[in-house]
């Protein structure tokens, strides 16, 4: 119990830092890695979620046109 009792925290970063995640992006972008997307308006988020949850077994990434998405007056809030 030293861990509680002596006020002690633990803690980590799963993206290991600013400057590994700069070298990271700088190495991709040297090398053209890049991921999959899949540029949506806004008024498709609730689909790409449930294809988050059942079936994006490649990793696929989905990007919102925000711009694209407020020129759809059927979806903007009034």
């Amino acid at each position: 119990m030293p861990l509680i009792g002596g006020r002690k925290a633990i803690a980590g970063s799963l993206i290991g830092g600013i400057a590994n995640t700069e070298e990271c992006i700088v190495f991709c972008q040297k090398h053209n890695i890049y991921p999959e997307i899949q540029v949506i308006e806004a008024d498709k988020i609730s689909w790409a979620f449930e294809q988050l949850l059942t079936c994006n077994k490649d990793g696929l990434r989905y990007v919102i046109d925000v711009a694209k998405s407020k020129l759809n007056k059927d979806f903007m809030p009034k």
